[in-house]
């Protein structure tokens, strides 16, 4: 029988004792901080490019726009595939199972990179073709096809990180994850000001800001697990991939990744008839769909929540916690629906149409993933 130790790190929370409810919001919040950060990188770009890049700037904004459904739907599937990763993680740290969540932690790890490597080779190859399928104008789609082989070079990083993030998770951690981010966002800006201001560069300055600041938050991230803890503790010897604890990771992980996949095709399809509409249009969609997706953020951060924790309980044999669980995580997404309604209300609906060319544009042009569901 695996011997119990318990953690030692601070930060990580104790799932399996004690009371739930105060815990849950503690665990969800950094999460959905962590998540609306990381759309704040897509802002930040739009905004940079909207108000620095002179004429071109209504093409440059449609560009960085046009990409987000096809982003969106990379990172959505192997997001789901790290969730298989932080339900294994924490199933296992519920029954102390050191040996099981070494294994997780190492095939994760390289996993998430491979996967990087495996979308960005044919991304590189077929992002003209993918954006001409997705009806972007002529005029849009020099700057677009840039932004997206740049930011796929970046995919490997990109998906480290949020693997990463993950394996923290799984242990209660939701604060390393999101201080490294928001320094790395406050990274992101200066240098989207540097290379569209200083170097006169357009989107692709825009998209080597993103890629630099997301290779710095995974490296980071690598580093503190390197010194973390010995449950969680990474060792560049043992990277290697073990095939039970994957196809465990992905037994959980892929439907997950696959549903989730589900809306941002979804939102592709939904951005292809904005795309018909011409670059104003395509410019509008994308500034209200940051402001949208954060509803989305809040709620998913909750189901996160529920998953590691019922996890760790499933794993440590604590069904009465399990129940608690699912009564807490249902009330709290009760609570944030109403915010959620008063926001997008509020924020989200303009007082008036914003005027171009004689053509009204609401900024709320597409549905965020709440609003699909």
């Amino acid at each position: 029988m695996p011997k119990k130790t318990k953690l030692k790190n601070s930060n990580k929370m104790d799932m399996i004792n004690g009371p739930i409810w105060n815990k849950l919001p503690r665990f969800a919040l950094p999460v959905a901080a962590t998540a609306i950060l990381e759309q704040l990188f897509n802002a930040s770009d739009i905004a940079v490019v909207g108000n620095f890049t002179g004429a071109a700037k209504t093409a440059s904004v449609a560009a960085v726009g046009a990409n987000s459904p096809v982003i969106g739907l990379i990172l959505n599937l192997f997001i789901g595939i790290a969730l298989g990763t932080n339900v294994i993680i924490a199933n296992a740290i519920g029954r102390y199972d050191r040996e099981t969540v070494q294994r997780a932690v190492h095939t994760s790890v390289l996993t998430s990179i491979i996967g990087g490597f495996l979308v960005m080779i044919p991304g590189e190859i077929f992002a003209a073709q993918i954006l001409s399928a997705m009806s972007v104008p002529e005029d849009v789609l020099p700057y677009a096809a840039l932004y997206l082989r740049i930011y796929l070079l970046g995919m490997p990083v990109i998906l480290l990180y949020n693997f990463e993030s993950a394996v923290f998770r799984s242990v209660g951690d939701t604060k390393t994850p999101l201080i490294v981010l928001a320094l790395s966002g406050c990274l992101n800006v200066l240098l989207n000001l540097f290379f569209v201001i200083v170097l006169k560069m357009t989107v692709n300055g825009v998209a080597i800001a993103t890629v630099i600041s997301n290779a710095i938050s995974s490296i980071v991230l690598f580093i503190v697990l390197m010194k973390s803890d010995k449950y969680i503790k990474l060792s560049v010897k043992e990277l290697r991939i073990n095939k039970k604890v994957l196809g465990q990771i992905l037994k959980i992980g892929l439907p997950a990744g696959i549903q989730s996949a589900v809306f941002a095709v979804s939102n592709i399809i939904i951005q292809a008839a904005i795309n018909s509409l011409g670059t104003i249009v395509i410019a509008a969609s994308s500034a209200a769909f940051n402001i949208e997706v954060i509803a989305y953020d809040v709620f998913n951060s909750f189901s996160q929540a529920c998953t590691t924790f019922v996890g760790q309980n499933y794993g440590a044999g604590s069904a009465h916690h399990d129940r608690r669980l699912r009564h807490e995580n249902i009330l709290d997404i009760r609570r944030f629906s109403v915010v959620a309604l008063i926001q997008n209300h509020y924020v989200c609906v303009p007082d008036k149409p914003v005027a171009h060319g004689g053509t009204d544009i609401y900024s709320s042009a597409r549905l965020s993933p709440v609003a699909q569901i």
